[in-house]
């Protein structure tokens, strides 16, 4: 469940939010429910996590794939701590200032990949702007840590923007995951309320490097919708990802976590959703994910397969 306040420390979750006015709650449409998590497998994927003190994205940003995933043993390790030092106005991840780098954390995480029988696990972090890399030789440490315990597991990282931290990407980049996502999360006219500590065109320019730094890693980002973006701005956020040859696109309905947060403007249809997704394939997109509950590391493992078959097909009729 979404609360306000920290379920470790009682403190609010978002004191930069305390003070602002309560958004009315859209009632959310068939197509977004889902049902409860519980189930023996779920149980047993969170025990695991527990007792190797980890963190999960699933959990923290209040995700309502939780059930599904971890019914499935997949679960995605948020690393670096769970307070963040940027204030997104969409994020239910606690703010404020963090703690130090737990050391033990790359080996904790590959254990837990071992544990929960991996094929693919994703990764991502909280934005560590204290840290003068951004955190970026501890996402390498991870990376390392899981391919020398189970090397067959292909990795996938989700990393915050490393703003003003010359020479971090390549850092991770050198680390050689298998996948590089960071997210757009939404189209640029709506930066200076939604994301506020982010720069649209730095985002894109990050993804670009990625491919400059290695031609051969797939790249991946997303975005949310039901922010008050307008349709062709959609459309133009996809044309400035395949102009930094971006491979995987998601787009996947915004639910605001509290009252407090960025309110729902609208829900977009199941119809929209695919209609996006059609537009994005003909804009030369590797894979396109595009519905309600699509999130970023959902269904990961799956998509990942899917994208190193459309690498090959595309190869095969160059």
């Amino acid at each position: 469940m979404v609360t306000l306040i920290d379920r470790i420390d009682g403190r609010p979750r978002h004191p930069e939010k305390a003070n602002r006015p309560e958004n009315e709650m859209l009632r959310k449409p068939d197509w977004i429910r889902v049902k409860a998590p519980g189930s023996p497998v779920y149980k047993e994927t969170q025990q695991i996590v527990r007792e190797n003190g980890l963190v999960t994205v699933c959990e923290e940003a209040g995700c309502p794939n939780i059930g599904e995933c971890w019914s499935k043993k997949h679960a995605t390790m948020m690393i670096m701590g769970e307070i963040c030092t940027r204030a997104c106005a969409f994020c239910n991840v606690r703010t404020g200032l963090p703690t130090a780098l737990e050391s033990h954390e790359p080996e904790n995480v590959a254990i837990a990949v071992e544990k929960l029988g991996l094929a693919h696990v994703v990764i991502t972090s909280v934005d560590r702007d204290d840290l003068p890399d951004g955190g970026a030789e501890h996402f390498a440490q991870v990376i390392r840590a899981i391919r020398a315990r189970t090397p067959k597991t292909t990795i996938e990282i989700l990393t915050p923007d490393f703003l003003r931290k010359d020479g971090a990407l390549e850092i991770v980049v050198a680390a050689k995951p298998d996948v590089f996502n960071h997210n757009l999360e939404t189209v640029p006219s709506k930066y200076l309320k939604v994301r506020p500590g982010a720069r649209y065109f730095h985002s894109i320019r990050l993804l670009q490097r990625v491919k400059e730094l290695d031609p051969t890693m797939f790249t991946k980002s997303g975005i949310m919708v039901g922010l008050g973006e307008e349709r062709n701005e959609v459309l133009q956020l996809m044309d400035d990802l395949r102009s930094a040859d971006v491979d995987f696109l998601t787009i996947g309905q915004y639910l605001a976590p509290t009252r407090k947060h960025h309110p729902v403007q609208r829900f977009v249809t199941p119809e929209e959703f695919k209609s996006f997704a059609t537009v994005a394939m003909t804009k030369g997109f590797l894979l396109v994910s595009s519905s309600p509950l699509t999130r970023s590391s959902h269904h990961a493992g799956d998509d990942f397969e899917q994208l190193r078959a459309a690498r090959m097909a595309k190869l095969a009729h160059a």
